[in-house]
């Protein structure tokens, strides 16, 4: 089976894809990193975290053929739910994993992230957001996309602030989901290596700089954070974040 570990951009989602990849590993699911050698996806899983992209149809089908041959294994994605990801939820060939986050922290650590990464002399996929108004653009289009996963009863929805704060909780909330042996000594070596404190350790591909809940508070301006409760009022309140 394809399972499909996605999130909001610097919400958590490269610590949440390791965690639930090493669990799936470690009760007999195969390495994504090596699924996406032996079958020749490099053009479709990309980067260090098998990032599958846009969940076109042709993206889907080609990871599907690894899975349709015995192999379960962990990709990830930043994209929204497409007709054919949602469809291959309903028909039992994908199961999905969402992680999301305050927006006001995540176009903080992004917006960031960025600037840093001018500076370093080494652009990522944030250097483009120059600007506070670049970096609402750019998170309004994640909050539009967080909307679309929240609203599948199929896929299991986790709070980056409750991962961080409420860790034992939401990995058995995980494994539940995913059908792992939380008893098995191994997943439970893979639990401890992932516990926040761990995580921050710049294991690769986690992608953790900061981390903190509430950072914006005493980064942005009055009339920043104003702004943004204006722009995302209705999704912060849905999910039960303060304005």
């Amino acid at each position: 089976m394809i399972l499909l570990s996605v999130g909001m951009p610097r919400a958590g989602s490269g610590w949440y894809y390791n965690l639930t990849h090493d669990l799936v590993t470690a009760t007999g699911g195969q390495d994504a990193r090596q699924i996406r050698t032996r079958y020749h996806l490099q053009h479709i899983l990309t980067e260090v975290n098998c990032n599958i992209g846009v969940l076109s149809l042709r993206r889907l089908l080609a990871a599907l053929v690894p899975s349709l041959l015995g192999n379960t294994f962990v990709i990830k994605a930043h994209a929204a739910p497409t007709v054919w990801g949602q469809a291959f939820i309903r028909w039992g060939w994908m199961r999905a994993a969402y992680i999301y986050r305050d927006p006001r922290d995540a176009l903080l650590s992004a917006w960031e992230n960025g600037q840093r990464a001018i500076e370093r002399g080494a652009p990522n996929a944030f250097s483009h957001l120059t600007s506070f108004e670049a970096s609402v653009e750019f998170m309004r289009q994640y909050v539009s996309i967080s909307e679309a996963w929240l609203k599948i009863p199929a896929v299991l929805h986790t709070q980056y602030e409750h991962l961080l704060t409420d860790y034992d909780s939401e990995v058995s909330r995980l494994v539940e989901f995913f059908d792992i042996d939380k008893q098995n000594p191994t997943v439970q070596g893979v639990v401890e290596k992932y516990r926040p404190e761990q995580a921050r350790s710049e294991q690769k591909g986690i992608h953790f700089s900061k981390g903190k809940i509430g950072r914006f508070r005493q980064k942005l301006s009055e009339e920043q954070k104003n702004e943004l409760i204006q722009v995302f009022g209705d999704y912060l309140q849905k999910q039960g974040y303060e304005l």
